[in-house]
């Protein structure tokens, strides 16, 4: 979990690959009325989320009864958005993935394609209530360290 640009697709995706468990990426849910909304620059609202977070936690449910492990990366910036999430459901846990503000602005200043525009970091950040409950990991680092650090933290075995 985290803000737009800390990295959540890219750490993972490896993260998916050292563990051979399926990765989802929680933007692939969002129905095109979101992502529209987003690429005008508008912030989602609790209402817009709620559908969407919804589906991310049925999505979890079939998968987690089914014995399968599975990585999801999703902003998740409130509480009560991970309350949704993890509803319902034993074993999930959430790694943060916390980055400073500038090397924030710099990825999203690098990015391309992507829906989601640099001028709503501020609103994401405003959004974000840091988790109680989660694993934080400093993502100011390589991808291959930082997965390193997640797997060793959450006692998944050592990377390979």
């Amino acid at each position: 979990m985290g803000v737009s640009g800390s990295g959540k697709s890219a750490v993972g995706t490896e993260l998916s690959q050292q563990l051979g468990w399926p990765f989802l990426d929680a933007d692939d849910f969002h129905p095109l009325a979101n992502k529209e909304k987003m690429h005008r620059g508008e912030p989602l609202t609790d209402e817009d989320r709620l559908p969407w977070l919804e589906i991310l936690n049925a999505e979890l449910r079939q998968r987690l009864n089914a014995a399968q492990s599975v990585i999801l990366a999703c902003s998740a910036l409130k509480e009560s958005y991970r309350k949704i999430l993890r509803q319902d459901l034993l074993n999930v846990m959430f790694v943060y993935l916390k980055v400073d503000r500038a090397e924030l602005e710099r990825r999203l200043a690098e990015r391309k394609g992507h829906f989601f525009p640099k001028s709503l970091l501020d609103s994401q950040l405003a959004t974000l209530e840091d988790p109680h409950d989660a694993v934080v990991v400093d993502e100011n680092r390589q991808i291959p360290e930082v997965v390193a650090d997640i797997i060793q933290r959450l006692g998944l075995g050592p990377a390979q």
